[in-house]
């Protein structure tokens, strides 16, 4: 029970320091560890070291972390992975779980946002997902 009220906080932490950065511009390509841009590997990246797990800084090897988790047992804090669109199995998105469908994530105008996972192209997208908390 211990180790899961720890994950819990962690996970609450990781939501509550994310959305410290909403709005913060989306740039490809943003380097590790500056919070005036982001893409979407160097948010996560960030945001994790910030409670203590240390990610690779792409999203194609951040997928190689942590623990793999159905879909249908994403929990808070979770690292969500989706699809290059044209690329089948190709993964080149990364978001954060923040629970009841919602992501923590940036990509293109508007930089860091919540979004849901069943909408615009995100659910067809899905590709894996790895709990590192």
């Amino acid at each position: 029970m211990q180790a899961s009220a720890t994950a819990t906080s962690r996970a609450n932490s990781v939501i509550s320091i994310g959305k410290n950065y909403l709005g913060t511009p989306y740039q490809f390509g943003a380097k590790a560890g500056q919070t005036n841009t982001f893409d979407c590997s160097s948010f996560t990246q960030y945001v994790f070291k910030r409670v203590g797990v240390n990610l690779p800084r792409t999203s194609k090897n951040q997928a190689h972390v942590g623990s793999y988790v159905s879909r249908s047992n994403l929990r808070t804090g979770d690292l969500v992975f989706f699809l290059n669109p044209g690329k089948p199995g190709v993964i080149n998105h990364v978001a954060i779980y923040m629970g009841n469908g919602n992501l923590l994530q940036t990509y293109g105008a508007g930089g860091v946002r919540i979004t849901n996972i069943h909408s615009g192209t995100w659910s067809s997208r899905y590709m894996t997902a790895r709990r590192v908390l």
